[in-house]
């Protein structure tokens, strides 16, 4: 698509407008000042091919910076600049990425040949998209080459010598935003943010500490290792962290549970060396803020004595003998000492008023402490009753199965006169009474509870028999419908009219049929008789009768009718039960596919089931048919 420029010195002059150099193009520079060598103008470093208005946009020209427009002629046409004395052209905000530009103002006669003769000169171009109303989109290969063609706005163009209104218009170019520039940018930020992830997640593994070693499983001889690395103090670390290991995954059993011990009492052990060496390091800590106290004393006399010299030499028996520069430079020096002397002297006085204030809180901490410990054994104590009640059964058991186990041993090992045995078998009979009496609290409550259970089954009791009464009553009404239908079969289809009458909601629903030749059904109350002459009137509407026998027994069933109807009225192929299902389920998921289908095949006015497809690809299909049934009527 490169055509030659006719005009190469109106393309170097626009090139220095913009603060380029007139790069592979031959002509005069129009600014002043502009040096060849430099690629700039005065002042301003050189052009290198590393600079970001080469690479990406261009350097924004300085307000102050005069900007020259001139004509510039191109091979079929001309371009002429725009008054400059008019403000510069309006544009919108620049598009992340943005490579295509709007032009409008083109030329009727303005030809696709023309646009890229114009618009070659500020960049590769990758595609123009021309309308027939006079404007045109033009995509660049690069982000910067926008910039290039946004100069152009406002020049009038003119198509050779012709001053035909259809030959001439003015330039309006804007940014544009097109989605494949939008895609490619955000491809190379998610190209960036990649490469940042990785970066991080590289540096997040590189600092992160290394796993600890994994523990030793328990053994005997594992067991003798960490035991004598607990008598170690160097080593007691860790050992302590195994054998917490150990205990945490359940480790201790009956066999094992004196190797644990002695390994626990080894580590108790260590407590005395460890608050030994804590006292050590208060008294070493002590002893630190004592010489440094007694230092900052000392500094205190010496800078007192320096002050004291200062002032001295500023009494007039020796002022008089000093020059002018060496009076100055005494006056400074002593202030200077002042305000280190106060300074240092405050710092020793907040180290005094801390000493105070920390015997003065351990005194109040006595007092707190003491407030403190009494409100803490409240709460604790309650919260101590609270779980023994929760766990009285479990330890009972325990102790019960600890005395069996001594009985067995006792039996065993046959040792009489066993002081120790005997001690622990009446620590344990103590225990029992304790908890026997705690048991008896319990059993109390539990019988409070039971009797609490008995009152909620008798009410459970009286619920199901009122269940039963309703089932009753429905069969009832059941059977009333089955006999009007049996009777129904040699008289004329009426309407159903139901009437319920409730005297203290005990008595029975009755059932009042609309017309029967048959003497079961003689009814001598009036009203039945007027609802019998408004069933007469709608015999020919068998399609909107509202017995109470209707197929659509509850509210939810119509709403579900409603929804499927909708459904299937936008499917007119008709849809299987598991799609219709399906769809139900996204609003509610308690809906049973047989319930759905025993419903749809209960309205056969509304709804029908036919099978397509050939062979094995046969299914079934429901299709809706109410409008189908309207047409009968």
């Amino acid at each position: 698509m490169a055509l030659p420029m006719s005009d190469p010195t109106a393309w170097a002059t626009a090139m220095n407008n913009l603060g380029m150099a007139p790069l592979g193009i031959a002509g005069q520079p129009i600014l002043p000042d502009f040096d060849p060598a430099l690629g700039m103008m005065t002042g301003i470093p050189p052009i290198t091919p590393m600079m970001p208005g080469l690479g990406i946009v261009p350097p924004p020209i300085p307000p102050d910076m005069p900007v020259v427009k001139e004509i510039i002629h191109c091979k079929s046409c001309t371009l002429f600049p725009p008054n400059p004395n008019l403000p510069p052209p309006a544009t919108r905000e620049r598009p992340p990425g943005c490579k295509t530009v709007f032009v409008g103002g083109l030329p009727e006669n303005g030809t696709e040949q023309i646009i890229v003769e114009v618009f070659e000169q500020c960049g590769e171009i990758i595609a123009i998209r021309k309308s027939k109303k006079n404007f045109c989109h033009i995509r660049f290969a690069e982000e910067y080459m926008v910039d290039k063609a946004l100069y152009l706005s406002g020049y009038r163009i003119r198509l050779g010598s012709s001053t035909d209104k259809k030959d001439t218009g003015r330039l309006h170019v804007d940014f544009a935003q097109a989605r494949d520039d939008l895609y490619e940018w955000e491809c190379k930020q998610r190209m960036l943010a990649r490469e940042e992830r990785h970066r991080r997640r590289m540096e997040e593994e590189r600092l992160r500490p290394p796993s600890p070693p994994p523990v030793v499983h328990y053994s005997d001889h594992e067991c003798s290792i960490v035991a004598e690395k607990l008598k170690d103090d160097s080593k007691f670390s860790e050992a302590v962290q195994t054998l917490l290991t150990w205990i945490e995954r359940g480790e201790v059993n009956r066999r094992s549970a004196n190797n644990f011990y002695s390994m626990i009492q080894s580590a108790n052990s260590h407590v005395r060396r460890l608050v030994n060496e804590k006292a050590a390091h208060e008294k070493d800590m002590e002893e630190a803020k004592e010489k440094f106290k007694q230092a900052l004393s000392g500094i205190l006399i010496q800078f007192e004595q320096i002050v004291a010299v200062y002032h001295s030499a500023s009494k007039q028996k020796a002022w008089d003998h000093f020059t002018k520069a060496q009076r100055k430079n005494i006056s400074v020096w002593c202030k200077q000492a002042e305000e280190i002397r106060n300074i240092h002297n405050d710092e020793l006085m907040g180290i005094r008023r801390e000493e105070e204030m920390e015997m003065s809180d351990d005194e109040i901490e006595e007092t707190t402490e003491a407030k403190e410990t009494e409100e803490s054994a409240l709460v604790s104590q309650a919260e101590a009753l609270k779980e023994e009640n929760d766990s009285l059964r479990w330890q009972l058991d325990a102790y019960r199965n600890e005395v069996e186990l001594l009985k067995q041993e006792q039996g065993k090992a046959q040792r009489e006169d066993d002081p120790n045995k005997e001690q622990q078998l009446k620590l344990l009979q103590q225990a029992l009474q304790g908890m026997q009496q705690h048991l008896l609290k319990v059993q109390e409550e539990y019988k409070r509870k039971e009797a609490e259970l008995e009152k909620i089954k008798d009410d459970k009791l009286q619920v199901e028999k009122m269940l039963e009464n309703l089932k009753e009553k429905r069969q009832l009404l059941g059977s009333f419908e089955d006999i009007y239908k049996e009777n129904g079969r040699n008289s004329v289809p009426a309407e159903g009219l139901w009437k319920e009458r409730s005297d203290e909601a005990s008595e029975s629903a009755m059932i009042c049929p609309t017309r029967s030749t048959s003497p079961a059904f003689s009814f001598t109350t009036e009203n039945c008789a007027s609802r019998l002459c408004a069933a007469n009137q709608e015999n020919d509407y068998p399609l909107e009768k509202t017995m109470n026998g209707s197929p659509i027994k509850s509210e939810r069933e119509a709403l579900l009718v409603g929804i499927i109807s909708t459904f299937l009225h936008v499917h007119p192929f008709g849809a299987s039960i598991e799609y219709i299902c399906s769809y139900l389920h996204r609003l509610d998921n308690k809906i049973c596919t047989s319930d759905v289908e025993c419903l749809m095949s209960r309205l056969q006015h509304t709804f029908k089931q036919e099978m397509t497809g050939v062979g094995a690809s046969l299914e079934k299909r429901w299709k809706f048919c109410g409008f189908e049934g309207l047409k009968l009527t």
